[in-house]
């Protein structure tokens, strides 16, 4: 188990650094004064590949937890861990490369999927920490020989978590966009250009502590569930 942490540990970040990297080009091109908002229009192909690239590293995720996982049951745990892991040093790297975020409280762009999530940079660090006691939580009593499946009423509070979750990243996003653009021009990009230039003057409003904290109660919920339920029992 320790072997197996160090080098997801280790893959992770430097698969941060990666994407990190990425970060860095990207800005290099589009914000050469600094990343702020409102946004800058990119090529419609440029924003296409993007998703794509981050489609593609959920997929790289999944394959190190599919290969590192002894049991099906340990896929989702060595998923988030690797996930969180390489979130946190994301951000690492860009503190590093460029002085970047000012704060844990500087708005960013976390992801594209299946529209835009924006958010302060710390609520994504507080996910991952979560995600990585979970994870580790998972694993211990995976090392211990405990039969470790998530229930089926886990699974539940744990999607119900994670769609609150999403619905806070996303929420100051549609609402800007919703006057103009339906769900589906917005996942089908047919739409595409208009989209680009819309978004081009998204300024972030707000973000919703109370729904991300009601999001975050239920993945805390589900540690405690998940535990108090294996030392109920023996391996």
């Amino acid at each position: 188990m320790k072997h197996h942490i160090f080098w997801i540990t280790f893959f992770a970040i430097g698969m941060a650094f990666v994407e990190s990297s990425v970060v860095v080009y990207m800005r290099e091109l589009y914000y050469p004064a600094g990343f702020d908002f409102p946004l800058r229009v990119i090529d419609k192909h440029i924003a296409i590949t993007e998703i794509l690239r981050e489609a593609a590293t959920l997929v790289m995720l999944l394959g190190v937890a599919v290969l590192a996982s002894k049991k099906k049951a340990e896929i989702p745990a060595w998923f988030i861990y690797t996930f969180a892991i390489w979130d946190i040093f994301y951000y690492v790297f860009l503190k590093a490369i460029l002085n970047w975020p000012e704060s844990l409280l500087t708005w960013d762009i976390l992801f594209l999927i299946p529209l835009m999530w924006t958010g302060p940079v710390v609520a994504p660090l507080i996910n991952s920490v979560t995600m990585i006691i979970l994870a580790l939580t998972i694993l211990h009593f995976s090392r211990k020989g405990y039969r470790i499946s998530i229930q089926w009423k886990e699974w539940m509070l744990i999607i119900i978590g994670c769609l609150i979750t999403i619905t806070a990243y996303t929420m100051d996003y549609f609402n800007f966009i919703s006057p103009e653009f339906s769900l589906w021009e917005v996942f089908s990009f047919s739409r595409g250009d208009e989209l680009m230039q819309y978004s081009a003057n998204y300024v972030p409003v707000s973000f919703n502590w109370y729904v991300f904290g009601a999001g975050e109660i239920l993945f805390l919920i589900v540690i405690w569930v998940y535990a108090s339920r294996l030392l109920r029992r023996n391996p």
